[in-house]
């Protein structure tokens, strides 16, 4: 199985895509899927290698206009149901 690599984003990388990242490894945990998920700030995301990028409704749609990869955008990075629904069809089509 491919091993994925995730970044979540935020305006400086510290702070909401953290809590990002722990929702998102929480999700992949429970779904039996190896991926690496770290942190970044926006202006280095789209430059950023990687398979695919969580982020903020604001940010995805500056960044889905430079990245090379799919952006799922997120409205409520504590909402894990919603983090789901958005994510886990990008990257079980990732995975196929």
């Amino acid at each position: 199985m491919k091993n994925l690599n995730i970044i979540t984003v935020c305006g400086f990388g510290v702070g909401s895509s953290m809590v990002l990242k722990m929702k998102v490894d929480e999700i992949l945990k429970e779904e039996g899927i190896t991926a690496k998920v770290s942190t970044s700030d926006v202006g280095s995301a789209a430059s950023t290698p990687c398979d695919v990028i969580f982020t903020s409704n604001e940010l995805g749609e500056k960044l889905s206009q430079t990245a090379s990869v799919p952006v799922v955008m997120v409205k409520n990075f504590i909402d894990k149901n919603e983090i789901k629904e958005k994510g886990l069809p990008v990257i079980q089509s990732l995975l196929s």
